[in-house]
């Protein structure tokens, strides 16, 4: 990473964050970190983000603060990239690794032959559902919310999303990683569950990472922790009329 970025004063009117989600942090926990830190700093920001990551994902998220708050809805549509891997002859109800896994099957008759043609089949429009254990919104509720009591809505909206690639970078069964890029809103997790449905075999996303939204890299992103370092250090340049 590119220490000198790294020192760079955010701006006072508002800016874009990148920043480098940890696993098993959700995206408001983010949120709330770096609007904490800007208070603490003494500095009053608004901080929201740019799309959502699950808890179990890794990678780029995009804050915006201040006055830039204001473009969060036309970030929101951006298309996103993705890798990560998909564990293949099993299942999950969550389709990732937050819940346990049942299910598991033999998956010696797969191929890569098998596999790839799979991919190639997911390229292209699609209506997909988001499944219950996501952020969506039902009835005044998220859908999580319902999973967690054991509630299964099966009316959920489903939305069109776009595959535009869907590359298979390595097969090491019972794993099969991949670059994906979609458009706003696809659940990779869905991907993942129904690449494994077809396969006969079942499936669920075993890890992801974000690596681009629209033409913002992941490369360009700082920690959590980075992130922190820079607000405080803003703030006290700012107390002394510096950072003015």
């Amino acid at each position: 990473m590119d220490e000198q970025r790294n020192r760079e004063p955010l701006l006072d009117e508002g800016d874009f964050l990148l920043i480098d989600k940890p696993l098993d942090w959700t995206s408001f926990d983010v949120v709330a970190k770096i609007r904490n830190t800007y208070k603490l700093a003494g500095l009053k920001r608004k901080v929201g983000h740019c799309g959502t990551l699950d808890p179990k994902a890794t990678g780029l998220l995009l804050l915006a603060t201040g006055r830039k708050t204001k473009e969060i809805a036309s970030l929101e549509v951006l298309d996103k990239v993705y890798d990560g891997a998909i564990k293949l002859g099993v299942m999950t109800e969550s389709h990732d690794s937050e819940t346990s896994e049942y299910g598991h099957c033999g998956i010696d008759h797969l191929t890569e032959s098998m596999i790839r043609a799979v991919a190639s089949e997911c390229l292209g429009i699609h209506q997909q559902q988001p499944p219950m254990h996501s952020a969506a919104w039902h009835n005044g509720k998220r859908l999580y919310e319902h999973a967690r009591k054991g509630v299964v809505i099966k009316e959920r909206k489903a939305k069109e999303i776009v595959v535009y690639r869907f590359e298979i970078t390595r097969i090491e069964l019972p794993l099969v990683y991949f670059i994906l890029h979609v458009s706003k809103g696809a659940y990779i997790r869905v991907i993942a569950h129904e690449f494994g449905e077809t396969l006969g075999v079942g499936g669920y996303l075993e890890s992801l990472r974000r690596v681009s939204i629209g033409s913002w890299q992941l490369s360009s992103s700082r920690t959590v922790s980075e992130t922190v370092e820079v607000i405080l250090q803003q703030g006290a340049l700012a107390s002394t009329g510096e950072g003015k």
